[in-house]
């Protein structure tokens, strides 16, 4: 190990169980199945119900309008109701929901290079060399 990971991990030595709390809340919500694939929708400009289902191929009608509602509730997500005829719904993501998501974009980055990379590479760790 180089003295720079040694340094590295002191740093992480000083959070306690709350942090821990936090810091592992803060995962599942990340990690729920179909949370990431609707908060980039969001960014790529899906406004609508119908939108978000477009963008994310495979969730369900229900389970879409629960995950919606969950991070409507978490304030990664703004639902706005326009009083026309039909009534319309639009969800935008909040500066929190932005904010996570440049977060994760060095994942984003990384998710796409493994898939780029030819197979067997990515999971030898031999294309992160070259």
């Amino acid at each position: 190990m180089t003295i720079a990971e040694i340094a590295a991990l002191r740093h992480y030595q000083n959070i306690d169980d709350a942090g821990c709390r936090v810091f592992q809340d803060s995962l599942e919500l990340v990690g729920r199945r179909w949370t990431g694939a609707i908060l980039l929708a969001a960014l790529r400009g899906a406004r609508r119900f119908g939108e978000y289902r477009a963008a994310v191929t495979g969730i369900s009608d229900r389970l879409l309008a629960q995950r919606l509602k969950e991070l409507e509730s978490d304030g990664l997500i703004e639902r706005t109701v326009i009083p026309s005829s039909p009534v319309q719904i639009r969800y935008a993501p909040t500066a929190d929901g932005q904010e996570l998501m440049s977060l994760l974009q060095p994942l984003v980055d990384w998710s796409h290079r493994r898939r780029l990379a030819p197979r067997g590479r990515a999971r030898t760790g031999q294309a992160a060399r070259d």
